[in-house]
């Protein structure tokens, strides 16, 4: 047998006795999960004010004597496991902010927290799974804790405030925990996220190489014309009738401008206020809305044709328009390392069985765990949270009053990541 064959051996039989040892520990700790996970979901905070569950997550790393640093981008948390034996540093990151959503399900731990969100009071909820997240990392950090003297290498928790966003005039996310420093001392070689979906049956992983999640640009449109009493529109520069006419050219641009048989595209109108009675024309409308690309061709081809159909089409019906792109927030395009997608996908397969691990098409929704792949390699997959046999097009959607995760898919998400960290050190301790 040859010398690189018995080291490869080596290396690969001491990875498959430690992902056995992983099985058996996270399926112990899958009920101290699900618990975990409805005390989150039950208080949940906004961006920035994750006070309670940033101080819960400090409190469970020190407990197993994890290095923990607080603080970080306001409210973020990171715990730094040093192994026993040199290696990589892997980071592992989760979200920890729930939703201006008022929650409708009939679970006994549903959310009834109020808050305050732009200046109304609304709802908060766990809508998009963050709670699930953060359970699940908690779950990861106390099996690896356990192995840690047989560890490759250097594991950093990062437990993110804010990743749907925060209010006009503050920062945070996963941008700003990058601005602090969070993928440095140690510095970080690779990171991997997971996020839950409640529309993929428990027990399967969605993945997907290269561009999986759209980069997004929110934008602002300024009408200005000139205001008339309603009875007289002839003395007006109807900014109402010109936005009328902007949204409707804005939907040429995906269907004429983008080839949708390479990557898909979305331009969105969310907001649109104008004017304050039924006889009065206002001066001013004010448009808001998102763009969404896999590439950034796509996105600069998109904020120029918002911009051009804008500010021409105003023109030429006696009125101006102003376009700020991005207004308040930009995400790039969450993009899956190639190489290291094809090096860890055996580890999904391994993990979650062949049968399980599906191919996906991008996803047009964003993740600002996108700012963490444009510094580092990054793999970014999907964990089913739907109820076995349940219609995915009936499931509840993220971001809505009844979303829904089943809780038995918890433990094949700690298990997945804590395999994906123990193979990449193997490998790379070659």
């Amino acid at each position: 047998m040859k010398i690189s064959t018995i080291l490869l051996l080596m290396s690969v039989v001491p990875a498959f006795a430690q992902n056995a040892e992983v099985s058996k520990k996270a399926d112990a700790l899958k009920d101290q999960v699900i618990t975990w996970r409805r005390d989150f979901h039950e208080h949940p905070e906004l961006g920035n004010h994750e006070v309670r569950t940033s101080a819960i997550i400090a409190k469970h790393l020190q407990s197993l004597g994890i290095e923990v640093q607080t603080g970080i981008a306001t409210t973020g948390v990171v715990g730094i496991l040093k192994g026993g034996k040199p290696g990589p540093v892997v980071a592992l990151r989760a979200d920890m902010d729930g939703l201006p959503v008022t929650e409708r399900t009939p679970v006994p731990f549903a959310s009834k927290v109020r808050s305050t969100y732009n200046g109304q009071e609304v709802g908060v909820m766990h809508a998009c799974g963050h709670d699930t997240h953060m359970a699940i990392l908690m779950g990861v950090a106390q099996v690896l804790s356990s192995m840690k003297s047989e560890l490759h290498g250097t594991v950093k928790f990062i437990f993110q405030p804010a990743e749907e966003g925060v209010e006009p005039g503050q920062k945070g996310g996963a941008e700003e925990m990058v601005k602090q420093g969070v993928l440095e001392n140690p510095k970080v070689d690779v990171i991997f996220g997971l996020h839950i979906n409640s529309q993929t049956e428990v027990g399967k992983i969605g993945y997907r190489p290269g561009g999986t999640m759209a980069g997004v640009d929110d934008m602002q449109i300024i009408v200005k014309g000139r205001s008339a009493h309603g009875a007289y529109p002839w003395s007006s520069v109807d900014p109402i009738v010109v936005s009328a006419e902007i949204i409707n050219s804005l939907q040429t641009i995906v269907s004429r401008n983008i080839n949708v048989t390479e990557n898909p595209a979305v331009v969105t109108i969310g907001a649109i206020n104008g004017g304050n009675r039924s006889n009065i024309i206002p001066e001013k409308v004010e448009m808001l809305g998102t763009l969404r690309s896999l590439t950034p061709a796509d996105e600069k081809q998109l904020v120029y044709r918002v911009t051009q159909i804008a500010t021409k089409t105003a023109e030429a019906l006696g009125a101006t328009a102003e376009v700020k792109i991005p207004y308040s927030n930009h995400y790039p395009v969450t993009f899956n390392d190639l190489e290291l997608t094809r090096k860890m996908l055996p580890t999904l397969q391994k993990t979650a069985g062949t049968e399980n691990v599906l191919l996906r098409p991008p996803v047009t929704g964003a993740e600002d765990f996108s700012f963490y792949q444009e510094k580092v390699p990054g793999l970014f997959f999907f964990l089913g949270g739907m109820p076995k046999g349940e219609d995915p097009l009936k499931a509840p959607s993220h971001h809505t009053p009844d979303f829904f995760i089943d809780e038995s898919g918890f433990t094949l998400g700690v298990k997945t990541l804590c395999n994906l960290t123990l193979d990449y050190m193997a490998g790379k301790s070659l």
